[in-house]
């Protein structure tokens, strides 16, 4: 399929209300199934430094370098198609509701209205934390050399096990994390159910475990993300 024609599907994907539902779904089920990977990467940390520096080092390898940038192109890309698809529906539904809505549609707007506010600072996040650790803007993490490696190896490798360390260690960063992650969660305790349904895989008997699975999975999020920064924060792990 050549790439003229795949944009007048995709066109047509987009311009069809239940195609701007499979986009929302579809790029939300990447984003759930990258934060699980994620998260159990960045648990690694502690393990110690030379656990984390070698995980952080496979990462950084794969395809010679190139598949961490991929990785970081496709969350940026997924999760702006996300909320744009979110808003794009939003704004539509807003313009056909008719004065005598019911209450249950007004609530849900309102709900959708909360998701779109969570989905922008949320990708502001994710913008703010690839600045903050990858581009490193305002800071020198890029000096930190792994002290074990280069005493076993001979060789220098980035430390960023210390980078995660010092990150952590500004309570400003940290402040704005827990702030994000606790909009990610919300935007998840409502959002896995919305995917799950949009997916087709939702029912009125199976909504009560739906509910239950996407507050267990976003519970499960905040404590895992949140625990890092705690830990270095409030009990100076790794200082």
């Amino acid at each position: 399929m050549t790439a003229s024609s795949c944009c007048p599907i995709l066109c047509r994907v987009w311009k069809s209300s239940i195609g701007r539902k499979f986009i929302v779904a579809l790029t939300g089920l990447l984003l759930v199934l990258f934060l699980a990977g994620h998260l159990v990467g960045n648990l690694v940390v502690f393990l110690g430094r030379e656990a984390f520096n070698d995980y952080a080092q496979l990462l950084h390898g794969a395809l010679h370098g190139a598949g961490v940038w991929i990785a970081r192109i496709g969350l940026l890309a997924a999760t702006a198609l996300h909320v744009a698809a979110t808003i794009s529906l939003t704004r539509e539904n807003k313009a056909a509701r008719q004065p005598y809505a019911h209450e249950a549609t007004i609530q849900a707007s309102k709900s959708s209205r909360i998701m779109i506010w969570s989905g922008l600072t949320i990708l502001a996040f994710i913008v703010f934390h690839l600045l903050h650790f990858t581009v490193q803007a305002g800071s020198d993490f890029s000096s930190y050399v792994d002290p074990d490696y280069l005493a076993k190896t001979g060789e220098e490798r980035h430390d960023a096990w210390r980078m995660v360390i010092v990150g952590f260690s500004n309570p400003l960063v940290v402040l704005f994390y827990l702030i994000a992650m606790t909009l990610l969660c919300s935007h998840l305790s409502h959002g896995v159910g919305s995917m799950f349904q949009t997916l087709g895989l939702r029912s009125k008997k199976s909504a009560p475990m739906v509910t239950a699975i996407s507050k267990g999975y976003a519970l499960l999020i905040w404590l895992g993300f949140v625990s890092i920064p705690f830990a270095i924060l409030v009990f100076k792990f790794g200082r």
